[in-house]
Order: C-alpha cells, then structure tokens, then sequence
C-alpha cells in the first residue's frame, strides 16, 4: 500500500501541475490541490477496488470455467445479471450496511473511502468475472487436447488455458476499472462527495465533482475534470492494448 501511496500522488500531481501550466484560456476556479486531491481519490478508490475484485472474480471464473456443476448455467445467469445491476441501488445496499443500523455500522466506514470501496468493489466484479469466464470458455478444444496429449495434469491444462485467455482477462480487468472509476451514483451515496475546508478532496472523485460544478454551472471547470478523466480511461486502455500487441509479437 506505501508503494500505491507514493505512485498515486505523484501521478495526480503530474496531471495538475499540467492542468495549471496550460494557457489561461478560461477561468477555472480550482483551489490549490483540489484537481489532484480529487484525481488520488478516484485513482486510488478505483485501483483498490478493482485490484479486489479481481481477486475474486478471477478465481470464481476459473471455478466456473473448468468444472461441471449442478446449478453451473443459473450462476452464470447470475454473473450476467450483476453486470446490469442498478448503481444506485448498490449504493444503498452499502449505506444501509455501514450505518449506524448496519451490520457494519460499528467499523464507521459512513461517507469514507472504504465504503465508496466497498461499493465499487459490488459493481466492479460481475463485468470482470462475466468477461474472463468469456475468455476462458473461448480458448478451443484443441488448445486443452494438446496439453492434455503431452501428458500435462489438469493444473497444467488449466495454466495453459489462462495462458491463452489472458489477454481476453486483461480486458475485463479494465472493463471493471472503468466501470468503477466512471460510477456516479453509488459512490455519491456512499461517500457523500465530501471536501475539507481548504478544498481538498475526502471523498469526492472526478465523477462526482462533474456533477457538482455543472449542476453549480462551472462548465469550465466540469469539461476540464471530464477531460482529466477521459484522458486517465484512455491511458490505462492503451497500456492494456500495447501490453497486447506486445505479447502478440512475441508468440
């Protein structure tokens, strides 16, 4: 984690000295800190949560992907509803459970960044589970029979198949990270899109600081938060799509 503490701010620092360096085109009413408080708190939200998920997920999908079960087609009917789940409403699920009436009302994780965690962590998981059983159950029958003739055991089978697939897991890693880091709803629940006195940001992420300066009719300010977190979504997509094309070249 002091690794993560140490990448996360300079990052965030880096995207707000540039913010401020460029041309006074427009007036942007930005304390001093508030972008790259703001840009650590999503990063830093989304990042762990989707690190967590995956965790989960994979595990779960690789469960699902190699074994024969009763009930097998109703999970994946779930795993495939959950990624239509209503934010909102996991929003609430995660309120309800952190308050004081909560089963987890004693650890007051209420409006803090764990409970925004927890609720990214919900949403995050069915897509990146969904997606990297896709991505398993792809891999043909002939890649398993190859390992299989060349008297590989079922660990070796399995490696080969995740081996295979992995490009398509990387996909639903970023397929969750940017359902997290682009949720709105259930993070403004959870984490009530607080900020100290000095403007810097305790629970507040670029989506929720979106909504708020336009609804307050910052439009300046909302554009150039958009376009800080457009730039952060595309840049982990192009880290995953050169990591790809790399591992393509190489085979």
């Amino acid at each position: 984690m002091t690794a993560g503490h140490t990448v996360l701010p300079a990052v965030a620092g880096s995207v707000s000295v540039g913010i401020s360096s460029l041309p006074a085109v427009v007036d942007l009413p930005f304390r001093d800190g508030y972008v790259s408080s703001i840009i650590f708190v999503s990063l830093y939200v989304s990042l762990v949560a989707v690190t967590l998920s995956t965790l989960v997920s994979v595990p779960i999908a690789l469960l699902t992907g190699f074994t024969d079960f009763p009930g097998k087609r109703l999970v994946k009917s779930i795993i495939n509803t959950g990624m239509g789940f209503p934010s909102v409403v996991v929003g609430l699920l995660v309120l309800f459970a952190v308050s004081n009436q909560g089963p987890l009302g004693s650890l007051e994780l209420i409006f803090t960044r764990e409970a925004m965690i927890m609720s990214q962590f919900v949403l995050a998981t069915p897509p990146i589970t969904a997606i990297t059983l896709a991505a398993i159950t792809g891999v043909g029958d002939d890649v398993r029979d190859a390992a299989r003739v060349l008297g590989g055991t079922r660990l070796d089978v399995a490696l080969v198949v995740i081996k295979e697939a992995r490009y398509g897991i990387a996909t639903a890693i970023l397929a969750g990270f940017g359902r997290a880091i682009s949720e709105v709803g259930s993070v403004l629940i959870v984490g009530g899109n607080i900020t100290s006195s000095d403007g810097v940001s305790k629970t507040r992420t670029l989506t929720t600081a979106i909504q708020l300066e336009a609804r307050q009719g910052q439009y300046e300010t909302a554009m150039v938060l958009g376009a800080v977190l457009v730039g952060l979504v595309l840049t982990v997509n192009a880290i995953v799509v050169r990591l790809g094309d790399t591992g393509a070249m190489n085979r």
